[in-house]
């Protein structure tokens, strides 16, 4: 009986230690992201013929590249831009890895 308990005060502090050590905030936030995002995306000059609203989704892999994972929309070259330009790319403050994201970005005709 006496090694079940101490087993189980074993257990109960080495779980604790394990929540206590884990970040749960990310390292920069959504808008800080999105903000990073926005620059690259105003970096490259490209022509559309109107205003675009596009809903990104995205992760961060191991090495703080983003992983485009989804672009909720039906033109095809806004979809080649965005991949171009933001897919595997390194930004100054990345986010938790694994965590999704989703940032709406605005592409203004120029």
């Amino acid at each position: 009986m006496k090694k079940f308990k101490l087993m189980a005060i074993a257990l109960v502090m080495g779980t604790a230690s394990l929540f206590a050590t884990s970040n749960v905030n990310p390292v920069g936030s959504v808008e800080e992201i999105r903000e990073q995002i926005t620059e690259l995306v105003d970096a490259v000059h490209i022509n559309f013929d109107e205003n675009k609203t596009v809903d990104l989704i995205f992760t961060f892999s191991s090495a703080g590249e983003i992983v485009v994972l989804d672009i909720d929309s039906n033109d095809r070259e806004v979809i080649k831009f965005i991949r171009r330009n933001v897919n595997y790319k390194k930004i100054d403050n990345p986010g938790v890895k694994d965590l999704i994201y989703t940032v709406r970005l605005r592409i203004e005709e120029r």
